[in-house]
């Protein structure tokens, strides 16, 4: 009998490790983004009534740390400059430059990341790009609680109470992970 239990929870552990292993890489890969920049249209100089297309791109997404873009395009390149060079549209001092026809940036850090077609003209016509890498540690962080302005008017009727409902957020990987090691337990379990 005792040997029958060493061996369940044996095997429980084993079970469990290889589960976690594979979700936690699981949830690393789809941690991540890769955004293909201007969807289907791709990194090109856009037509001179849509010279906005990459700027409302870039607000319809959200960019974290750790995500990518990708960068297709044909017979053009693409530079990532600084804030100065991204709005003069100033090739000639580039972060970094591609001309290989796709290109992946990671985005690494929290903050600005400038993007601007190498191509003469096409940065002033609207091929440029500002991204904006949110940061881990401020998105966490709840807005100060707002004032309340007292009330004009003493009323007879009793203050509502204070709310007891607590917010709970659970990660999908760490939900999967918690039903995987209850099925495992209860299946070691039963004689």
């Amino acid at each position: 009998m005792k040997r029958n239990i060493s061996y369940c929870f044996l095997g429980l552990f084993k079970t469990w490790l290889t589960v976690f292993l594979a979700v936690a890489i699981c949830c690393a890969e789809a941690a991540a983004t890769e955004f293909q920049v201007g969807d289907d249209l791709g990194w090109q100089e856009p037509d001179l009534n849509n010279s906005a297309l990459y700027t409302q791109w870039a607000s319809r997404n959200r960019f974290h740390v750790g995500d990518s873009l990708s960068f297709t395009y044909k017979n053009d390149s693409v530079l990532e400059v600084d804030k100065w060079d991204y709005y003069h549209c100033n090739t000639s001092n580039p972060i970094i430059a591609f001309d290989n026809g796709k290109s992946i940036m990671k985005l690494d850090r929290p903050g600005p990341f400038y993007f601007i077609s190498g191509a003469h003209d096409h940065c002033k016509n609207g091929q440029r790009i500002f991204i904006e890498v949110m940061d881990p540690r401020l998105i966490s962080q709840s807005p100060p609680p707002s004032a309340v302005p007292p009330e004009p008017y003493l009323s007879d009727s009793p203050a509502p109470s204070p709310s007891l409902g607590v917010a709970i957020a659970v990660a999908p990987c760490a939900l999967f992970m918690a039903l995987i090691v209850t099925f495992l337990a209860s299946v070691c379990s039963s004689p």
